[in-house]
């Protein structure tokens, strides 16, 4: 079972990061899948949580955090938790 952990509002290709809405928590570790219109882009591990440029291990619901991701990732393509 997928569990939508959020959507990409932003991504920075020069560092490789994607701004994420949180729609459930998120820790380091979580093996995520990133989605866009139901077609998979790719999954990763979770390997750095960032807000305001703070590292952390984990992010509650409703949170904005930045994930750094393998791939480019558009805006609005959703991750789900797998």
């Amino acid at each position: 079972m997928k569990v939508k952990v959020g959507v990409v509002k932003h991504y920075y290709d020069k560092i490789g990061v994607a701004i994420v809405q949180l729609s459930s928590g998120l820790s380091v570790g979580d093996k995520i899948r990133f989605e866009k219109g139901g077609e998979e882009i790719f999954e990763q591990v979770v390997g750095s949580i960032q807000v305001e440029h703070e590292k952390i291990d984990s992010a509650k619901k409703g949170g904005v955090v930045g994930l750094k991701v393998e791939m480019g990732v558009k805006e609005g393509a959703e991750i789900f938790k797998v």
